[in-house]
């Protein structure tokens, strides 16, 4: 019971907190340039305990953070010259030169694990700039927060679903919890949460309205089933790094990464998909 109320205030806090940030550029910027740190730094502590693995976490999670950074004002309009990239990719060639020096036993391993948290983590956080900021110097918190409630709609779905109707495993080598019945019970909940957006949209925002039903039906499918390849990504992270949780910064809920996993594919997902009917 006590773990159910302390999960229950963190999830509060947590969703607010995102909603909340979407409402000024600046506090979304800082929110996920936070979160992106947090992350990265969290993925690299729990690699640098595997055998011969040392990556560098700090210059990593520098990295990381400076290329949301960058991302953001270049999608803002803020930062007007794309050689606000060129810091990033120093940093990048530094940290694949160092090694040269370093003497570690397995290099490879340093480099892979090094470009892991920059390629899984930070590029996927990165790209809600494309999102929010559809126009240098317009911003819009309607299709990055609208990812994230399909994504916690989704979760929430496919755990009421799953537990009362859930027979047939989705993928019982790295998730045993998640069944067909329940995927199936979040992705129709998400779509009916996408026919609600577009019609709130239409009734009281029409200005904000830059899809129509279909696409926003498309827009939340795309979430889910990329949502749900990001969260059995995460378990096979996990399982093979052999741990429950990726941390314990959030009570009751786990790590930054248990937190962000299913975003960190559908985010991008979301991107791709908009850019494919033409809308961004």
């Amino acid at each position: 019971m006590k773990n159910f109320i302390v999960r229950t205030i963190t999830g509060v806090f947590f969703v607010a907190a995102i909603v909340v940030s979407f409402l000024n550029p600046m506090a979304m910027v800082f929110l996920f340039a936070l979160v992106t740190g947090l992350t990265i730094w969290e993925f690299c502590g729990l690699v640098n305990e595997r055998p011969y693995v040392q990556v560098n976490q700090f210059i990593s999670t520098v990295a990381g953070v400076y290329l949301f950074l960058a991302m953001a004002g270049h999608c803002s309009g803020f930062v007007s010259t794309d050689t606000v990239f060129i810091p990033y990719l120093i940093t990048i060639i530094y940290l694949l030169v160092a090694e040269l020096y370093l003497k570690a036993k397995d290099p490879i391993n340093n480099w892979a694990y090094t470009m892991l948290p920059q390629l899984y983590i930070a590029l996927p956080f990165s790209t809600i700039n494309v999102l929010a900021f559809p126009q240098a110097g317009q911003y819009s918190f309607v299709l990055p927060l609208s990812v994230f409630v399909f994504l916690w709609m989704n979760d929430t779905g496919a755990y009421c679903v799953g537990s009362l109707l859930g027979r047939h495993k989705l993928f019982p080598r790295v998730s045993p919890g998640k069944s067909w019945e329940g995927s199936i019970g979040g992705g129709v909940l998400v779509i009916g949460v996408a026919v609600l957006v577009w019609w709130l949209l239409e009734q009281y925002a029409p200005e904000s309205s830059q899809l129509n039903v279909w696409h926003w039906m498309g827009l939340g499918l795309t979430v889910v089933v990329f949502g749900t390849w990001g969260d059995l990504v995460e378990s096979l992270l996990k399982r093979t790094l052999g741990i429950k949780d990726s941390g314990s910064i959030l009570p009751g809920h786990g790590g930054m990464l248990d937190r962000f996993d299913s975003s960190l594919l559908a985010i991008p997902a979301a991107v791709i998909y908009l850019f494919s009917i033409s809308l961004m």
